[in-house]
């Protein structure tokens, strides 16, 4: 069989969010014991916390919501890029030269590891001219191991907006550093949250099965 790669990061009550935006609580609803034979419990977090999938509705107020987008584009091959660099956004000319045969999914490494615990400020993210390269060579969808890929600070949200006309998908906060570069299958189904803005996923890597592998 072959062996998954997770490359979602861990969801915890005190994890770290963008500055403002909802914190992850864990509160125990019933748990078991003389008088209760179950463990339930109640959690509650942003649809961005952890690794989530950003529906177009977060940058577009007309945009669709994330139970409205095609399931199509969160699974099938992906193209893992090592993008690490000194400069805060990730250019074009970084990453051209491994996009040749690249697949319609492509996930790019940023940043070295991140605690989830700690809000990694001033994180490397994408320029918009490379989300144009991206969509030009015929990617639908791109990841990061950042929280956006905007930075922070920026309220025009440039990247965002590539995705917005050029109709391209975003995951954010996956967990890339343990990942060989290389080609694989991508499973990373967003929740079928009704007219929300974004939703959690489970990303996980599949090594492609070569001729005769079962």
């Amino acid at each position: 069989m072959t062996k998954l790669i997770d490359i979602t990061p861990p969801v915890r009550a005190g994890m770290a969010v963008f500055p403002g935006d909802a914190p992850c609580k864990v509160v125990q609803t019933f748990a078991i014991g003389p008088e209760c034979p179950v463990n339930v419990t109640e959690v509650s977090f942003s649809t961005h916390c952890g690794a989530h999938a950003d529906a177009p509705l977060h940058y577009d107020a007309d945009g669709k919501a994330i139970d409205e987008l095609d399931l199509e584009d969160f699974i099938g091959p992906v193209r893992v890029i090592d993008a690490r660099g000194s400069g805060p956004l990730c250019q074009p000319d970084e990453i051209v030269d491994r996009l040749k045969g690249a697949p319609p999914r492509v996930l790019l490494r940023l940043e070295d590891p991140i605690d989830p615990m700690v809000w990694p400020k001033g994180f490397r993210t994408l320029a918009p001219e490379t989300m144009t390269l991206l969509a030009k060579k015929g990617v639908r969808l791109v990841g990061v191991d950042v929280p956006s890929v905007d930075p922070e600070t920026s309220k025009e949200l440039p990247s965002h907006m590539v995705a917005r006309e050029k109709d391209l998908r975003i995951l954010e906060n996956l967990v890339l550093f343990h990942v060989e570069p290389g080609d694989y299958e991508l499973i990373a189904l967003p929740m079928k949250l009704e007219g929300l803005d974004a939703a959690p996923v489970r990303a996980v890597l599949r090594p492609l099965r070569t001729i005769g592998e079962s």
